[in-house]
């Protein structure tokens, strides 16, 4: 995920050492599926209105929240919101941050605390280690694996269901949730990641981040088992770029240095877009929003 922020300089953490970790946050006991049923009784007597909230958990908890309440409208026709989330990751809908339908939100939610988003992120996992396996890496240490980090390999939907609404304010209430450190690894991206640096590919990371955000990003990504990496470049705190022309300038100064590029992946098509992207490029499922 990425945003853009007034013009500065780039900030990139080099090599790192692997690190002992905490037990990964997630793990499929507790990263399974949720169903949350609301039902509104009002009555009305004398003026007064009562409002009573009942939430019916059918199954298992998928991310350890607190808070689980989203603003909601009737889902009316489960089959347009999927036919929606389609045209979105097929990039035909863009620049939809904020205006998920109404009638939708509650089909986003369930997708993104669901089986099927675990189902969907697997399967782009399995097909770019697939691809990861194929590539003739030359063992001199200039092969490249590039990650994004929100939403691609750590979960934001804890600052979704804490807000309660999609909207994503970056400059805000984003800065503050992720200066506590508290995104969670997604554990599809957390396995490719190790299968890639098993296979010998030196790991870089690219976010939009801006870099007053390192410490308690490098902190989060380590405590969620992303332990070591070639390069982690974030925005500078007063860089100006949108994402593809921020991540394209990063990826054209990495080829420059005589890195190879093979793999990149990003919940965004703007990760995935622009120019020097890499040999293949892999998009996670992200229905939540839009980064330009």
């Amino acid at each position: 995920m990425a945003s853009h922020y007034s013009s500065g300089k780039v900030v990139i953490y080099e090599k790192t050492k692997p690190v002992s970790t905490k037990q990964d946050l997630f793990n499929d006991d507790i990263y399974g599926t949720i169903s949350l049923h609301y039902t509104i009784l009002a009555t009305q007597n004398m003026g007064f209105s009562l409002f009573i909230l009942v939430a019916t958990i059918a199954t298992a908890v998928a991310f350890p929240m607190n808070h689980l309440a989203m603003p909601h409208g009737r889902l009316t026709d489960s089959s347009a919101c999927l036919s929606w989330r389609w045209a979105v990751e097929t990039n035909n809908i863009k620049y939809y941050s904020n205006e998920i339908p109404d009638n939708c939100s509650d089909y986003i939610l369930s997708y993104m605390l669901g089986s099927q988003f675990r189902k969907d992120s697997k399967l782009v996992c399995d097909v770019a280690y697939e691809y990861a396996k194929g590539v003739n890496l030359t063992g001199d240490g200039m092969d490249v694996w590039i990650f994004d980090v929100d939403d691609t390999i750590l979960s934001c939907v804890p600052y979704f269901l804490e807000q309660g609404s999609w909207e994503l304010n970056i400059q805000s209430t984003l800065g503050e949730w992720t200066r506590r450190g508290e995104a969670q690894a997604i554990p599809e991206t957390l396995n490719l990641y190790k299968k890639v640096i098993e296979l010998g590919f030196k790991i870089v990371f690219i976010t939009g981040m801006h870099e007053q955000e390192s410490e308690s990003r490098i902190k989060n990504l380590k405590e969620a088992g992303f332990t070591e990496w070639e390069k982690l470049i974030f925005k500078g705190n007063n860089e100006l770029a949108y994402a593809e022309e921020f991540k394209s300038n990063r990826r054209r100064e990495l080829v420059e240095a005589g890195y190879r590029i093979w793999g990149n992946i990003g919940d965004q098509w703007t990760d995935l877009t622009g120019t020097h992207v890499g040999d293949r490029t892999f998009k996670m499922p992200n229905p939540m929003y839009y980064v330009p």
